[in-house]
């Protein structure tokens, strides 16, 4: 016997708190990973988006010392956020950067990454995509010891690139 019951999944308003809200609008995510949704409040009548994305990335990311922690989007798109403050790149560019660097290391035959790597392919898409949020992630990233060191960088950077984009 099938059981012909539908499943309601409430979407709560973050305005008022009610459940009731509809749906106006639905778009798939870049990468075909998720769902974006434009919705209404029934009661209050306000506007709100979702964004609705399956969240269990089973990945490890192994720092530096060699500890090993889970792998967190939101702690990704924080670094690459600050790196890109008051600069002239939006929201939805740093997002769409972090989904693709997800979907390059979900289709890596490994489950552990090395931080570094995250780091060099966070560099090779910010290159492309403003010069000083490269050179802010770059200043963090590559731990420089001194300003010396960071001038060096700055020089060299402007003529050669150091990373693949492979990484």
């Amino acid at each position: 016997m099938v059981n012909n019951t539908k499943c309601c999944v409430y979407m709560i308003c973050p305005y008022c708190n009610n459940e009731d809200t509809n749906v106006l609008e639905s778009r798939g995510l870049p990468g075909d990973d998720g769902v974006r949704r434009r919705r209404q409040c029934k009661k209050c009548e306000k506007r709100f988006t979702t964004h609705e994305r399956i969240v269990n990335i089973d990945l490890k990311v192994v720092k530096k010392n060699g500890k090993v922690e889970q792998y967190d989007r939101e702690k990704l798109l924080k670094g690459v956020g600050k790196a890109c403050y008051k600069r002239k790149v939006g929201k939805e560019q740093i997002e769409n950067l972090v989904d693709d660097v997800e979907l390059r290391l979900l289709n890596r035959k490994t489950t552990e990454i090395k931080s570094s790597d995250i780091g060099k392919m966070v560099l090779n898409r910010l290159r492309k995509l403003d010069e000083l949020a490269y050179m802010r992630f770059a200043s963090v990233y590559m731990d420089f010891e001194n300003a010396q060191e960071y001038k060096r960088f700055v020089l060299s950077s402007k003529t050669v690139n150091n990373f693949s984009d492979d990484i």
